[in-house]
Order: structure tokens, then sequence, then C-alpha cells
């Protein structure tokens, strides 16, 4: 039996859904690659901080941490506008042998100047992934609404996870620069199959370039910019809240009397919580609307980030954590969705580049609060109240997304 297309019914997938399933997997692995290197830096800072040939402090470490987020920033605003003009393909081989390469060169660096330099490059390409795996996965799977973003930021997480799990027994027995030899390995598999499975994107004509202009235009054109701004607002909140709670958690619970293994433990809740929120805000977004789903997600987020504060014995503090994971970290993506769906095919990739992107200097402010608050002994527990603002202004932000545009199809 045939279908009208000519195609088997029972047959073969058609090279297009090969082709859609390729471009989800090796997405996701972009991503998780992705996940790795940017949370890498909380798990090795620990051990950086007491290592007394470096001479780091809490805030000379959040300027490192931020010069790999000013890196990611200017990547992301940089990439997201080529992506549109010229391909997705392309972009996304560039960047990922970008960022691996410069992580591996990480593990080599003598002192705090060349490691912040290093993690500023490698944040350029590390800029780059995301806009340019979002629009792909979305393009390819068009039926999946939000779910196909959250499903594709999975992989940020399940990276962020291994990078704690392997933290925990590769520093003590090896080094922390190991940490970045293991990040940037996986490149040399997953940039051939890049190159061989992914789909050549149609990018446009020179004509048709032309004529659009610079797609960064259309983001504050047509009813666009109130959308622009609110997203751009709300997407340096979420990205503070992220950025912050991966980069200082583990020192944070030190400071509430935690021995290092559980706060790197509870660093690898904190991550196991996101991925199931990815899972679950997928769904969800699907039944009840992202623009729903992304208000609904940062109230509660608001509400654990705040019980952090309080010191709860054994299982309890767990299970906040867990809990604060699964709202923190997917509210973010749950934007990502919104803004997908929100702005044309032809300026998608431009569009989330500018959210993440601008989105970046809450990252960048993120660790430089959290440096901040630790240096000044405040860290626990104002710091969990803060946070829990940041949450509650992200909401209020979200709110000014108009809803008079069309929704992208």
């Amino acid at each position: 039996m045939t279908t009208a297309s000519g195609h088997s019914a029972t047959g073969p997938e058609p090279p297009a859904a090969r082709s859609s399933g390729w471009v989800a997997a090796l997405s996701w692995a972009a991503v998780a690659l992705e996940g790795y290197d940017l949370v890498v830096l909380g798990v090795v800072l620990p051990s950086l901080l007491r290592d007394p040939s470096w001479g780091l402090d809490p805030g000379t470490a959040s300027v490192i941490s931020s010069a790999g987020l000013v890196g990611v920033m200017v990547g992301a605003l940089g990439i997201g506008p080529l992506t549109d003009r010229y391909g997705r393909r392309r972009m996304m081989i560039g960047t990922v042998t970008a960022f691996s390469a410069l992580t591996l060169l990480c593990a080599l660096a003598t002192g705090p100047v060349v490691f912040g330099f290093l993690r500023f490059a490698a944040g350029l390409g590390l800029g780059g992934v995301l806009p340019v795996a979002i629009a792909m996965v979305n393009e390819a799977k068009q039926n999946r609404g939000g779910s196909a973003t959250t499903t594709l930021m999975t992989g940020y997480h399940v990276g962020a996870v291994l990078t704690a799990l392997l933290g925990i027994v590769v520093i003590p027995a090896l080094s922390w620069r190991a940490m970045f030899v293991i990040g940037a390995l996986p490149a040399l598999v997953l940039v051939p199959l890049l190159a061989k499975r992914l789909p050549e994107s149609m990018p446009p004509t020179a004509e048709e370039r032309a004529r659009r202009g610079n797609p960064m235009t259309a983001l504050v054109r047509g009813g666009y910019l109130r959308s622009s701004l609110a997203f751009w607002g709300t997407s340096f909140m979420g990205l503070l809240l992220v950025y912050g709670l991966n980069t200082w958690l583990p020192e944070i619970m030190r400071e509430a009397g935690y021995e290092l293994g559980a706060a790197l433990a509870l660093l690898l809740t904190l991550n196991v919580g996101a991925v199931l929120g990815l899972l679950l805000a997928g769904r969800v977004s699907d039944r009840i609307g992202v623009r729903t789903c992304v208000l609904v997600w940062f109230t509660a987020a608001a509400v654990f980030l705040a019980l952090l504060s309080v010191k709860l014995p054994g299982v309890g503090v767990y299970l906040t954590v867990l809990l604060a994971g699964v709202f923190v970290f997917s509210s973010q993506v749950v934007v990502y969705a919104y803004v997908s769906h929100h702005y044309p095919a032809e300026v998608r990739a431009t569009a989330l580049g500018a959210s993440s992107g601008i989105g970046r200097l809450g990252a960048i402010c993120g660790p430089l609060v959290g440096g901040a608050l630790l240096s000044a002994g405040l860290a626990y527990p104002w710091g969990f109240y803060a946070f829990a603002a940041v949450a509650i202004v992200a909401l209020i932000a979200v709110t000014f997304v108009s809803r008079d545009v069309e929704p992208a199809t």
C-alpha cells in the first residue's frame, strides 16, 4: 500500500523524516556539550579558589566567569543574524568546532589571565550554538510546539549533570584540568557527524538578503518592538538565575555548612530537577500555551528559591533543590519556545540570538551578584531571597509581550 505521495506505508521513512531525526539528535548533542562547558566552571571553582598557586578570591573568579559569558553574549548576538542570512548547517559546525578547541586549551592555562581570555574566546562559539539549534529543531519539527524546544534543552542539563558527576570523581582523582579535556573530546565524533548528517539549509539569495536588510531591524518593526523588549528583559532575569545558581550554588551551600561532596551533589540535584522540569514544561506548554506556562513556571521558581533560604534536614534540602531546578531552569527555556513561535521563520535565529545574547547580560550579572554576596558574607540565606526577587521581575516582564501580532508558523 502506498500513500498519496508515493511512499510505502510500511516502507522506510522518507528522507525528510530521517533528516528531522538527525537534526534533533545532533542538535541535542551540541547543546549537551554547551551545557557541560558552561557549567564546568562552577564545578572547578571550589578547587581553583583553594589552589594557592592561582591566588583566586570570589571577586576574581567572578570576573573570569563573566569574561566567558561576555563571549557567549557577543557570539549569540553575532551568529544569530549570520545564521538567518547564510544558513544553519555551516554555523552549527563552526560553533561546535570553535568552542571545543578552545575548551581543550583551557586545560593548559597557566594562570587566571590566560584562563579568562580562553573562556571568553570559547564563549564566542558557545553563544552561537543555542540560537542555531533551536531554530533548526523548530523548523524540523513544526508540529511539536513548545516540546521541541524543551526536549532539545534537556541536552544542556544532561551535560550539566554529567559535569557534576564527573567533578565528584575526576577532580579528586586527577585534577580540575582533566574536566576541560573531557569536555572537548566528544567533538572528535560530533563534528564529523554534523558535517555528514545535518541537511543543507537554504539561505536566502543575495537578492533576498538585500530586500530584507538587517534581520535585527525586523525585531523592532511591525508591532514587535514591545515584544522584543519584554523578551529581552525576561531573558536577562531568567539567565541571571540560571548562571548565578550554577556558578555559586556549591559555594553557597558550603557557606551554609555543607561539605564539598554534599555541595556538588546539590548542584547535581539542581540539574536533575532541570531535566525533569524541561520534560514537564514541554508537555504543559503544548496543552496550556507557552505564555501561560512561562507565567506559572516563574511563579513556582520564586516560591522554591525562597524556600532554599530555610536550612532543612536530610532529604528535605535535596527535595527543595530538586523542585527549584524543575522550575528555575525550564522557565527560561519556555521563554525561548515563546520567542521561537512569536517571530516569523526568516528572523527566528536572529530573535533567538538577540534574546539569548541580551539575556547574557543577566548571565554575567548572576555570577557577579553571587560573588559579591559571598564576599560580603551574605550569600546564605539572603542570596536565595535575591534570586526569588529576580524570578518575580521576570514574571512581570513577560506579561508585556504583545498579543497583537500573529504567532509564527
